[in-house]
């Protein structure tokens, strides 16, 4: 099932996406008396899922919108926690950054967007950059988890853009400062339930800048797992319904063979996650 934040007219709400002769459309749950806020509807646990599910399979083609005349938030538009992850893939680290811990850093929520929406590139950095993610989505409230029941606390999985100020992040040891800029937290198209993606270290990930494909990896090249990430962090917080872990970035090719080549005026990320789809964002001058 794919659970969306759609804004309509009528306001923004929660919805579950429908297919109808090739065709996407959009569900209101709230017809169906489930919350309009995600992280609520979350918290509803097992129950309200199969509540969206059971709404999604008896819905009437009167009650669908097409997809393409909402506009979609971030699936999860308002998270308590964002916890990032640094140097989590073996294409990524080297011999000298591999971590034996994980390297954790959090994001601020005024960093979401949802799909189609601008990163304002503000004028106080010259060096933006972008890092394709898997996130998982935090369904379950939980403290010290065990490893072997870790994906119990799991709703699901969106794609998630670590945009960052590296001018910023690279001022400090501390990373943060570069990583919290308003809007530099694309997130979506939607949530896809834990269900559709029964492994989700088994899932092509790539990303590219104007159709040049800077980012290709398997989600498999992840050093510290999923399980292994909700139970560490598990033991320092307790996660709740509709945190965010977003579970690093790989390596890439470089654009001309150089350096690094920040984000210009105009320029637009997609990101491409086999099992969820794509998160497409422009980025724009302030």
């Amino acid at each position: 099932m794919k659970l969306v934040t759609f804004e309509d007219p009528m306001g923004a709400r929660t919805g579950a996406v429908v297919q109808h002769e090739g065709q996407d459309f959009v569900l209101d749950l709230s017809r169906y008396g489930l919350p309009g806020e995600m992280n609520a509807l979350l918290a509803a646990g097992d129950a309200g899922l199969d509540q969206a599910r059971q709404a999604v399979q008896s819905s009437a083609l009167s009650e669908l919108v097409p997809l393409g005349s909402v506009r979609l938030l971030a699936p999860v538009p308002k998270p308590g926690k964002i916890l990032c992850l640094g140097h989590n893939y073996s294409d990524h680290a080297t011999s000298a950054t591999r971590p034996e811990f994980p390297t954790i850093f959090g994001k601020t929520p005024n960093t979401v967007i949802g799909p189609l929406q601008a990163v304002v590139i503000p004028s106080s950095t010259q060096q933006v950059d972008y890092e394709a993610e898997l996130a998982v989505v935090i369904g379950r409230r939980g403290k010290n988890i065990p490893e072997i029941s870790a994906y119990n606390h799991v709703a699901g999985y969106t794609i998630f853009n670590d945009v960052s100020a590296r001018d910023f992040q690279k001022r400090t040891s501390q990373w943060m400062i570069g990583k919290c800029l308003d809007g530099f937290g694309p997130m979506g198209p939607w949530l896809v339930t834990r269900d559709e993606i029964p492994n989700p270290h088994q899932l092509k990930l790539c990303a590219n800048v104007d159709g040049f494909e800077e980012q290709r990896t398997h989600t498999s090249n992840m050093i510290f797992t999923i399980p292994y990430l909700v139970a560490y962090l598990s033991q320092v917080m307790t996660l709740e319904p509709g945190d965010i872990i977003s579970t690093g970035t790989p390596g890439r090719s470089q654009r001309g063979g150089g350096g690094v080549v920040f984000l210009k005026d105009g320029e637009v990320v997609t990101i491409r996650i086999e099992g969820i789809g794509e998160l497409v964002t422009p980025f724009i001058s302030e």
